[in-house]
């Protein structure tokens, strides 16, 4: 989870989110590559190197994983002088020896984290199929039990950072389905293997500092710091960085624990969203009717607008209520003029600063509204419109272009740009610019 990342909560400081799914995966069969022996060379011929304690222990797996592949001699040994490149700068940085000892002494090269970081997905998944899972009957039944088992805690931190505790629940919920399923890859080790990798070195390195920092801390154990590939650890899912900053020691046992300590897991995350910008007393949002003839280009992030001026266009609940009083709203058309409307305020984008996905943030919102007994989306979603796949949107983005309708530079993932100039390419047919791509838009194009 970061500030503004793909989540984990947000997993890259600045990265673009490729799927508006989250996906966590699991290593069963782990492949690893054993580096102490060539750490332990490494480290000695490095000047200044300090000498590595025996008594450091060898984290236990999460799982009961096969014995290690062969390694790749020369790759770990590239690692192992990586490692000790880390360690002279995080030694400088405060680290001390005992804890880069704790760290580094059987630290492991996890090659199946690179290549899931590299990953382009070229299949997403359609915002309703997202949701159907996301906001399932069996997640909302047991977010309610497991939000009366623990209300005390939940109920405390909800008070404390004025974050509703349905907030809190739903974002538990989505981020390791209530606590069941945190992660089981050492952290240290994923975020080794990143910054060895070098796609994103420099935030890796900054994410695997914050987290020797955790460690020197004695907030956790090595061998219990366990998340997802991408770093991110506990049943919130923080990054390092973000730990630092946000988590709380609620239970007051002297140690911020997300791991293990429920009061600790809901204080943490609500001290985040409260820190991000969180509006007590006001609704993420809620689903709306728009009116015949509205212009769908209005619906867009950027514009924004308070309730009143909404409802002034035409724009109502769905329920017939009046508006929420939401100073700073945009519509949002998550699947285009076909599918349900939905107008958000600034609380909603504060989940976006949890985990930067439209998707993301829609499911938090609407888990949250089901398991205080509110209700599911009422407008049908449009599920005979495919989502189209990476290259289609690739083909998409080219065709655009050649016809004089900017979507930038062709990657094959949906973005302003694209939205932009598909909204130009639909007025100049006459038809609804909602912005959203469908095949049918794509033949014509072509």
């Amino acid at each position: 989870m970061g500030i503004d990342c793909t989540g984990t909560p947000c997993i890259y400081q600045g990265a673009k989110i490729k799927s508006m799914q989250k996906t966590r995966p699991r290593f069963p069969v782990p492949v690893i590559s054993r580096l102490a022996p060539t750490l332990l060379t490494i480290f000695a011929l490095s000047a200044g190197a300090a000498t590595l304690s025996a008594s450091a222990q060898t984290p236990p797996p999460a799982s009961s994983p096969a014995p290690a592949a062969a390694g790749d001699p020369e790759r770990d040994q590239r690692f192992a002088r990586w490692v000790a490149d880390f360690s002279a700068s995080a030694r400088a940085a405060g680290i001390t020896e005992a804890t880069l000892s704790l760290a580094f002494d059987n630290i492991r090269f996890i090659p199946r984290v690179t290549e899931l970081d590299s990953a382009q997905p070229e299949f997403t998944r359609a915002v309703w199929d997202y949701l159907d899972s996301a906001v399932s009957a069996q997640r909302v039944v047991r977010g309610q039990d497991r939000l009366l088992q623990s209300r005390p805690a939940i109920d405390a931190a909800a008070a404390r950072y004025s974050v509703p505790a349905e907030i809190l629940v739903a974002i538990w919920g989505m981020e390791s389905n209530y606590g069941s399923n945190t992660g089981d890859i050492p952290t240290i080790d994923a975020l080794a293997s990143l910054g060895f990798e070098g796609r994103r070195e420099t935030w890796a390195r900054g994410q695997l500092l914050a987290a020797l920092k955790i460690l020197q801390n004695r907030d956790i154990e090595r061998a219990q710091m366990l998340g997802s590939w991408a770093g991110a650890m506990g049943q919130t899912q923080f990054l390092p960085t973000n730990f630092l900053a946000y988590a709380v020691d609620a239970d007051g046992d002297g140690r911020r624990d997300i791991w293990g300590s429920l009061p600790d897991v809901m204080a943490s995350t609500a001290n985040f969203l409260a820190s991000a910008g969180w509006q007590a007393g006001q609704p993420w949002g809620l689903e709306v009717r728009l009116p015949p003839g509205f212009d769908l280009a209005l619906a867009d992030a950027e514009v924004r607008q308070p309730a009143s001026g909404w409802a002034d266009q035409g724009v109502r609940s769905v329920d017939g209520a009046p508006l929420p009083a939401l100073a700073d709203s945009a519509l949002l058309l998550p699947a285009g003029a076909r599918g349900p409307a939905f107008l958000v305020g600034p609380n909603f984008r504060t989940i976006l600063r949890y985990n930067n996905s439209t998707s993301y943030a829609l499911a938090v919102g609407l888990l949250a509204q089901a398991l205080a007994g509110g209700p599911a989306v009422q407008t049908a979603w449009p599920r005979d419109v495919p989502p189209l796949s990476r290259s289609q949107l690739l083909a998409l983005q080219t065709a655009l272009n050649s016809r004089g309708f900017d979507s930038g530079t062709p990657d094959g993932t949906m973005g302003p740009a694209t939205r932009r100039g598909l909204r130009l390419y639909q007025r100049s047919l006459g038809l609804p610019a909602d912005g959203y791509p469908t095949l049918e838009l794509l033949q014509r194009l072509q």
